[in-house]
């Protein structure tokens, strides 16, 4: 099955339809984001009369209202697509190329390097997730990059573990024996023959990582662990935390929530449409 073709039946699919233009939706925005941004997200704003725009609700001026420190809360929301994108796709990529690989190498070779790999996958299944990730950012310091870090070292597990479990019966069928009797190297056997049959699996479980991953960011930024320098939507929650406005500014609680929300949803819209659509018995009749 082509990717033109696991598009096309994405697209019919309702959930599918949904995810996709979510993350479209979310896409643009982030490319767009310096052109679109009512204000610079960083800097102090001031009403007409020239007075501090502190705390003010949704508004012509600011759509969304402002913080306590009077930046826009619109604006930071935009600037905080970019963060997420970023740190959803490039974790994603990196989960499943090493969780694929891990379980490519494991089922295809079997024995003690089977047992070794899955007895390390299980030491990391052992690993509390977002403890993990917030020593690991507390010792590297609160960087982006220290956090994406953070989410690939631990998330490749469950993908590792489907791969590996499709490939063991993969492994047993008559092309790959015919291409063991035409003495195709085991490099080529794993990444010409294996790979391509169990990539939709993987695509399945990049959009699920996609979504783990942004929501363990925005946790970490909540919690205070996340990029000083870098408008996220994790850091809004976290500013409107300190400044105890939780429960009096709904419009600065409210617009990062949801965006965390419906890009999270996204993904995982798109994992259980992907899923139906390679696996035949479980598309709707």
């Amino acid at each position: 099955m082509t990717v033109r073709e696991i598009f096309r039946l994405l697209i019919k699919d309702k959930l599918g339809a949904i995810g996709i233009g979510i993350l479209l939706f979310f896409i643009i925005l982030a490319i767009l984001a310096p052109f679109i941004s009512p204000y610079d997200p960083t800097i102090e704003n001031f009403r007409a009369d020239g007075s501090f725009a502190r705390m003010d609700p949704p508004s012509l001026q600011h759509l969304l209202g402002t913080t306590r420190m009077g930046r826009d809360v619109l604006s930071q929301v935009i600037a905080g697509t970019r963060v997420a994108l970023y740190v959803g796709l490039t974790s994603a990529v990196m989960v499943t190329l090493i969780g694929t690989v891990i379980g490519l190498v494991s089922a295809y070779f079997g024995g003690w390097v089977d047992d070794l790999l899955m007895r390390f996958t299980d030491i990391v299944y052992g690993v509390p997730f977002l403890p993990f990730t917030m020593i690991l950012v507390a010792i590297l310091g609160p960087s982006i990059w220290n956090i994406i870090f953070a989410i690939i070292l631990i998330s490749w597990r469950t993908t590792a573990r489907v791969i590996r479990a499709e490939v063991l019966t993969l492994k047993e069928r008559t092309f790959i024996q015919a291409a063991k009797l035409t003495g195709a190297s085991h490099r080529r056997i794993i990444f010409h023959h294996l790979a391509p049959n169990i990539l939709p699996l993987s695509l399945v479980y990049s959009s699920l990582a996609m979504g783990w991953a942004i929501l363990t960011e925005a946790s970490i930024s909540f919690l205070g662990y996340g990029d000083p320098f870098l408008m996220s939507w994790g850091k809004i929650l976290f500013d409107a935390y300190v400044a105890q406005a939780i429960n009096d500014a709904w419009w600065w609680v409210v617009p990062p929530g949801l965006a965390i929300t419906l890009l999270v949803m996204s993904g995982f819209f798109v994992s259980r449409s992907l899923e139906e659509v390679l696996n035949p018995r479980l598309r709707r009749l």
